[in-house]
C-alpha cells in the first residue's frame, strides 16, 4: 500500500528528507508521493518514517495502491537492485571504464 499526502499538508518539510526511497517530492501546491517508489518503509523501518515526522497526520494509506507485505518488500528488493546498479556504474564511470 502505498501512502499519500493529503491536501491537509501545510507544507513543514519535515516528510521528505525522512523517505529512504525518495518517493516524496514537491508538487504543484503540496508534496506528494510517488506510489512506484513508496514502500511505506517495508526493508528499511518497521513504520513508515513520513507518518511518524507530519505534525498533522495527513499521510493515509492509498486507497488506490493497495499491497500486501510481500509485494511492498519485492518494491524494496527492485528499488535496492537499481540503486547498486545506478552505483556501480557511476563507479565504473569515476574509474574510466
Amino acid at each position: 500500500m502505498a501512502l499519500w499526502i493529503t491536501d491537509e499538508c501545510i507544507n513543514c518539510d519535515v516528510c521528505e528528507p525522512e523517505c529512504p526511497n525518495d518517493a516524496i517530492s514537491m508538487g504543484e501546491s503540496i508534496y506528494e508521493i510517488d506510489p512506484r517508489k513508496c514502500t511505506e518503509c517495508v526493508g528499511h523501518f518497521d513504520e513508515p518514517q513520513c507518518v511518524q515526522v507530519c505534525p498533522v497526520s495527513c499521510i493515509p494509506v492509498n486507497p488506490e495502491h493497495v499491497e500486501t507485505r510481500e509485494q511492498l518488500l519485492a518494491r524494496y528488493d527492485d528499488l535496492q537492485a537499481a540503486l547498486r546498479a545506478r552505483l556501480s556504474a557511476a563507479s565504473a564511470v569515476r574509474a574510466g571504464g
